[in-house]
Parts: structure tokens; C-alpha cells; sequence
């Protein structure tokens, strides 16, 4: 008999980000994309100033790490301003 053991799982995240203009925002979603887990980044530049964006990331996948992608947020230059929504799954597996 095989056990069913569950896992919470962060799937979405919708982020508020500020982030310098270069990368832009090709390069910027490109290299979150290659984040373990990351599987598609749907990113929309919402307000320009002199010096930096501010961008909507929606970041859909499996097993999300929210402490990595904020990682590598901080290393392109941007601070996370805040997570505007999540979606978290509870997924079954068989042991």
C-alpha cells in the first residue's frame, strides 16, 4: 500500500517591483526565467522615472522560492516593493 504525502506548493506570484532601467525588462524577465521552478513571466512596465521602473511580475511555476527569486531581484538591481498576490496549491504524492 503506497502513502500519500502532501506538499504546499507556491505556484503564482504577482510582485510590485522597482528596478534600475537596464537590464530592461527583456533581459530583466529572461534571467528570473532561468530560476529553478520558474516556468513563465508575465512582466509589464507600470510607471518610468529618470532612473528606475517600476514592473508587475506575474511568475507562474512549480515550487516557487520566493527567498530565490527575491535573491536574484537584488542581484539586477531592484527591491521588491511588495507581493500583491499569490496562488498556493496543495499537491498529493504517492510515496
Amino acid at each position: 500500500m503506497s502513502e500519500t504525502r502532501e506538499t504546499i506548493q507556491i505556484t503564482r506570484l504577482v510582485l510590485d517591483v522597482l528596478k534600475p532601467h537596464q537590464p530592461d525588462i527583456v533581459e530583466f524577465s529572461k534571467r528570473l526565467a532561468g530560476i529553478r521552478g520558474v516556468k513563465k513571466i508575465d512582466s509589464s512596465v507600470v510607471e518610468v522615472d529618470a532612473e528606475t521602473e517600476t514592473v508587475k511580475l506575474i511568475i507562474d511555476g512549480s515550487e516557487l522560492d520566493v527567498e530565490r527569486i527575491g535573491e536574484a531581484i537584488r542581484t539586477l538591481g531592484g527591491a521588491i516593493h511588495s507581493v500583491d498576490a499569490t496562488v498556493v496549491e496543495k499537491v498529493e504524492r504517492k510515496r
